[in-house]
C-alpha cells in the first residue's frame, strides 16, 4: 500500500474515533459532575478539527511537482503540524483557564461510573496512538505523528482525569476540586507534548541535518555502486514524506564527462530503487586523482 493512502487512512481512523470519544466524554462529564471529562472532551473536539488539518495537509503535500513547485509540495505538512499544536495549545489555554475558575467555584462530587468510562478511553487511547506513530514512521510523516501525539495526550489527560475522580470519590466532601486539579495538570501535560510536536517540524522547515541514520544507509548503498570512491558530503532535507538528497561524490578524475554522468545516473538509479523514501538526488560529481577506485 502506498505511503500516502497508508496516512489517509490512519487520519481517517483519529477523525473517527475522536468524534466518538469527543461525545462520549462531553455527555459522561455533564451528567457525571465531572469537569475533567469535559476538558477531555474540549481536547478530543480540538482533535477532530486537528486531523481534518492533517488529512488535508497529507493530501496537499503529495501533490507531484509542477512548474512552480519542482520539488513538490511537501513543505505544506509541517506548516499543517504548526496549525495543529496551535489547536493543542488553544485547547490546553481554555482548559486552564476553566480549571482554575472551577476550583474557585463549589460543586458537586463526580459520579463513580465516570471512572467506567474512562478506563476504557484510556485503554482505547493508547491503542490509536500506537496505531497512528506506528503509520507514521512507516510513511515519514511528520503531521500524522503530530496526530498520533494528540491520542497519547488525550491518553494523558484521561489518565489525570481519572487520578483527579478517584481521589475525589475516595476522600469525599472538601476534594471536590481534586476533578479540577487533574483537569489543569492535563493543560500542562498538553503543552509539553505541543512542544514534542513542534520541534521536529521546524527542524524540517529550517532544513536541519536531524537524518544521520539514513545519511548512513545513503553512503553505504553508494560505495557499493561502480565507479563511486567515496561520499565527499551528503546533505539531507525532509519535505513531507520525502528526503531530498545533495550528494558530492569522489570518482576517479581520469575517467570522460560522460563515464562520470553516466556513474553519477547510476547511484541516482540505486539510491531511488533501495531507499523508496528518497525524493530528489542531486549528485555533484568530484575528481579525485590520488585515490585508487574502488
Amino acid at each position: 500500500m502506498p505511503n500516502t493512502e497508508k496516512a489517509i487512512k490512519a487520519t481517517y481512523f483519529s477523525i473517527i474515533g475522536n468524534t466518538l470519544l469527543a461525545l462520549i466524554k462531553g455527555i459522561t462529564g455533564y451528567f457525571g459532575n465531572s469537569y475533567a471529562m469535559i476538558a477531555d472532551a474540549i481536547e478530543s473536539t480540538a482533535d477532530v478539527f486537528a486531523s481534518f488539518l492533517v488529512l488535508f495537509g497529507i493530501k496537499y503535500s503529495n501533490k507531484p511537482a509542477d512548474e512552480n513547485h519542482p520539488y513538490g509540495h511537501g513543505r505544506a505538512e509541517p506548516l499543517v503540524t504548526f496549525l495543529v499544536v496551535g489547536f493543542l495549545i488553544t485547547s490546553a489555554t481554555v482548559i486552564a483557564y476553566e480549571s482554575i475558575q472551577n476550583i474557585q467555584t463549589p460543586h458537586e462530587l463526580p459520579r463513580p461510573f465516570t471512572l467506567f468510562v474512562l478506563g476504557a478511553i484510556i485503554l482505547w487511547k493508547e491503542i490509536s496512538f500506537q496505531i497512528v506513530m506506528k503509520k507514521s514512521i512507516e510513511t515519514n510523516s511528520s503531521s500524522l505523528k503530530a496526530d498520533a501525539w494528540h491520542h497519547r495526550s488525550d491518553a494523558i489527560t484521561s489518565v489525570a482525569a481519572f487520578i483527579g475522580i478517584s481521589i475525589a470519590l475516595y476522600f469525599g466532601k472538601g476534594y471536590e476540586s481534586a476533578d479540577d486539579w487533574a483537569a489543569l495538570l492535563a493543560s500542562v501535560f498538553i503543552l509539553y507534548n505541543c512542544y514534542k510536536i513542534f520541534r521536529p517540524a521546524l527542524g524540517e522547515i529550517m532544513d536541519e541535518h536531524l537524518y544521520q541514520d539514513l545519511e548512513v544507509e545513503i553512503k553505504r548503498i553508494s560505495h557499493s555502486v561502480e565507479g563511486v570512491i567515496c561520499i565527499e558530503k551528503c546533505f539531507i532535507r525532509k519535505a513531507g514524506m520525502k528526503y531530498h538528497v545533495d550528494l558530492h561524490v569522489m570518482v576517479d578524475g581520469n575517467k570522460s564527462v560522460k563515464e562520470g554522468h553516466d556513474i553519477a545516473h547510476h547511484l541516482k538509479d540505486t539510491l531511488r530503487k533501495e531507499l523508496i523514501e528518497l525524493g530528489h538526488v542531486l549528485i555533484h560529481i568530484e575528481p579525485n586523482f590520488e585515490s585508487i577506485e574502488r
